[in-house]
Formats: C-alpha cells, structure tokens, sequence
C-alpha cells in the first residue's frame, strides 16, 4: 500500500474544493469522452477513499496493473488542465503565458503578423506587471520572427528589440542575484538561526557584502526592490539588528501599499512581509504599531478582492494567529489568548499538508509560552514535549534549545523534580552536542542543577542572584537572543516580587508603549 502522502495524485484530488471537483467533470464532458472512461472512473473511486489503497483500485477492475502508472499520470494532467481553466486561477501570470502559447501556435502556422502583435501586447502587460522574466522570453521569440522573416512590421525594429532585451537582462540579472543572496541569508536563519559570535558576525558580512550586486535604487522596479529589501532584512535578522529589520520589513509592506495592483498579483509575498515586519516590532516592543499593522493585515485579507486559494489560507492562517499570540506576549495578556489555542489546533489540522514542520513546531512553541504565562506549566511542558520529541526538525536548531530550556523552568515550576533531573541531563548533553552553550543557558542550567541544595530560606536570595548575573546580557549583541523566546527576567522578578509573571510582563508593556 502506497503511504497517501506520497501519491501526489490522491493528494491532489483530496485538495479539490467541490466547485473544482465538478468543473472537472464537466470539462471531462466538454471533451465528449464516454462518462465511463477509465480516467473518470478513476477520479470518481480516489475522490472516495479515505486513505490511498492500490490494491482497491486494481480490485475495482478499473485498470490493470500495468496500466495504472500510465492512466495516473493521465488523470493527473487532466486535473491541472482544468484547475488551469478555472477562472479562480486565471492570474496576470498564466494570462501572459497564455498569450505567449496563441503567439507560438500562431508563429509555427506562419502567421507572424498575428503572432508580433500579440507578443506586443503580451510583452507591455508583462512588464507593467514586473513580470520580467516572461517579458525576456517574449521579446526573445519577437527577435526570433524578426531574423527569420522580413516583416517590416515597425522601421529600426532591429534596434528597439535588441535594446529591450539588454535592459530586461540587465534587470533579471540584477533580480536573480539579490534573490540568490536572500535565499542564502534565509537558509542561514533557518539552519542556525541568530549569528552566535564575532566569527559568525564576520562569516555573514563577509558573504553579504561580497554577494550584494551594485546598483543605483532609482534604476530599481518594483520587483528588484522587493529582493533588495528581502536580503538586508535577513541579514538584519541574522545580525540581531532588529532597528535595521525593521526598517527594511517596513520598505518591504510600503512597496506594497505604494504599488497596490501588486498585493492582489504577489499576495504571498504581501502576506510573508507583515509577517516580517509584525517580528521585527515585536524584537524592538513597538506595542502599539503592532496592533496596527495586525489589525491593517487582518482587514486586507478580509477584503473579498484578496486573492483567494488554499496557499493563501494556510499562509493567512499561520501569520496571523502567530501574531495574534505575539500581541498576547507583547501586552502580558496570557490568559486573554487561550481562546486562540483549539482555532490553531484546529487549523493545523485543516492546513498542515501546506504547513513545514518548523512553523508548527514555532507555533507549539508560542502556545507553550501562552500556558507558562499562564502559570499552567503542565500544558506548557505537554506543548514543548511535541518539540522534542520531534526527530524531523532539523531547522532552527536554536528553537530545539530554548523549547529544552523553557520546559527545565516549566518542570520546575510544577515541582516536578524527579523529571527535571533528567531533564537537566538531557538538555546539557543536547546543548554541548550542538555547540550552542552560551552564557544565559549556561546560568539557568547552574541555577536549575543547584536548586536541589539551596534551603527555602535561601532561593529568594539565589534568585536575585540570577537575575543580576542575566540582566548584564539583556543587551548583549549574541546573548539577547535568549530573552526573545523566553522572558526570564520577568520570571526571576515575578519570583523575587512574588506576583504572577503576566502582571510583571503587562506592566512592562504599559511603560514601554510606543
């Protein structure tokens, strides 16, 4: 039996709204096929499994096993050619290529006249849409038609065309080398997450400043921008420079809302940057703007006129829930965001085939955050737990380390002591093997291990000894990074204060508010 998650066909169908599943069928009419061909009768019988199962399919007597692959690969293709068909999915993008196939066909049939003068339109609306690179293809197939054959469509042709394409070249160029150098940068965040020290600070500027094109921002469009933009923010991000991430994350979502005909043409990109820059102000604790923009992301997406697709939801649904817990974090309201924990169980369930397992591994970890908040540690544990147990996150290696550190706090706070010796052993072993030890970690994991030979009279005493030794790396350009996935220094002052940690935390946000 064939794993369902493997089989892109049955998973392809089992993504089909109903309104695509029955535009398949009437395209499938429109073909004049018999309503008994094997392709149908094969969607029809997946369309009802629950799970995938090969040995159904060939006891259907639909197909024989020697055909099965061949007629898979059939109804495959028939599908994208409906879903391509479908209005919903009729975009600036497919309407260029589309043009550009009438133009081809008309090309191969002789037709060149017919065939330039949709490839000028093509062309013109392609690149009134940033869309460049389709832009270069046609004009390359316009340069082809005018070498071969003397149309004599426009004088200086020759000129003009070779003219448009350095230009579209050129702007490619410059395009494809910011988007290699952010999706460098990106892998880099992924893999490792914030730079650890000076090494680490030199290795990134090193490969930045070396990778980042020249160029003049007025000679930018609006698609270049957007790369520029992407590759400071991750090198901000990278660098702990959290002024300068948001500074670009704001560059980002301004080119947006100056250029408005793109949200609806790149809305992932429109979504992927609110995100970035909802983070960035909550590094720097801009309370206020961050209910903004919140806000202002939430009304955009709830417009009817943004796009809508299954992609779009599940991006939709991760960024805003993850800010909306975030927003919680920045204003101490834990318990006010526990109504948000069954809406994200739920819809990770709904969205989790679009969903890497790392921003679900970030989500577990923010509800974790929200129960510790709480003060209920034993959810909290229940969440982190997910986390480490989990043998395929191999990205963001830091995540894996403060989900360990903040369960050793949580094992604590619920007085689970037999637990937290093994869990003290687990998490040093899991730090050193990864070479990530630092300072905070360190004195949390002294503290923690020494708790079992300091009298009762004696902890406030140790507390405030803590929370001394940690309050000189609040701002410290490598060791800041622990306090952004858990505050512990309001936890020690929740301690030494004897009152919850969420009054501590809300309090801070109230005198901090900007």
């Amino acid at each position: 039996m064939t794993n369902t998650h493997r089989d892109t066909l049955f998973v392809l169908i089992k993504s089909l709204s109903k309104s695509e599943k029955r535009q398949f069928k009437l395209y499938v009419g429109r073909l004049g096929v018999n309503t008994d061909a094997k392709f149908l009768a094969l969607f029809n019988l997946l369309d009802k499994m629950k799970a995938y199962d090969e040995k159904q399919i060939l006891d259907s007597g639909i197909v024989k096993k020697a055909q099965l692959s061949n007629l898979k690969a059939h109804l495959y293709r028939q599908i994208l050619v409906s879903l391509r068909l479908n209005p919903v999915n009729q975009n600036v993008r497919v309407q260029i290529r589309e043009q550009l196939d009438f133009a081809t066909i008309l090309y191969q049939k002789g037709l060149y006249k017919q065939s330039l003068k949709i490839l000028d339109k093509a062309k013109n609306f392609a690149i009134e849409n940033e869309e460049k690179n389709v832009a270069y293809e046609i004009v390359e197939l316009e340069k082809i038609i005018e070498t071969q054959y003397i149309t004599r469509s426009i004088p200086h042709r020759a000129d003009e065309l070779a003219v448009q394409a350095k230009e579209l070249s050129e702007q490619n160029l410059i395009t494809s080398k910011l988007s290699n150098l952010s999706l460098q940068l990106y892998g880099m965040m992924l893999k490792v997450g914030y730079v650890r020290n000076d090494e680490d600070l030199r290795n990134v500027r090193d490969y930045f400043e070396s990778h980042l094109p020249a160029y003049q921002i007025e000679d930018l469009g609006f698609r270049e921008k957007l790369w520029l933009y992407k590759a400071h923010l991750w090198y901000s991000l990278l660098t702990q420079d959290f002024l300068s991430a948001y500074k670009y994350a704001s560059k980002w979502v301004d080119l947006f809302y100056e250029n408005e005909e793109m949200i609806a043409l790149n809305p992932v990109f429109y979504l992927k940057g609110n995100h970035y820059l909802l983070e960035a102000l909550f590094f720097v604790k801009y309370g206020s703007q961050f209910r903004g923009t919140l806000e202002r992301l939430e009304q955009q997406v709830g417009n009817p006129k943004f796009p809508q697709n299954d992609n779009i939801a599940s991006l939709s649904f991760l960024y805003i829930n993850s800010n909306r817990l975030g927003l919680h974090f920045l204003e101490g309201t834990f318990e006010k965001g526990l109504y948000l924990v069954n809406i994200i169980e739920y819809g990770i369930k709904k969205h989790r085939p679009r969903i890497d397992e790392h921003h679900i591994m970030l989500l577990y970890y923010k509800i974790a955050c929200l129960y510790f908040g709480t003060g209920d540690n034993k959810n909290c544990i229940l969440y982190l737990k997910r986390i480490i147990s989990n043998k395929n996150l191999k990205m963001r290696e830091d995540l894996m380390c403060f989900a360990r550190v903040l369960s050793l706090v949580a094992h604590y706070e619920a007085g689970m002591d037999y637990h937290l010796e093994v869990q003290l052993k687990s998490t040093y072993k899991f730090l050193l093997k990864m070479n990530d030890l630092h300072a905070v970690q360190k004195e949390m994991i002294k503290f923690l291990r020494s708790l079992g030979d300091i009298y009762p009279s004696e902890l406030r005493n140790e507390f405030q000894k803590l929370y001394t030794e940690l309050k000189k790396y609040e701002n410290h350009p490598y060791e800041k990074r622990a306090f952004l996935y858990l505050d512990i220094l309001s936890w020690l002052e929740s301690h030494l204060q004897n009152r919850p940690v969420a009054e501590i935390i809300r309090e801070k946000a109230l005198a901090t508010i900007r």
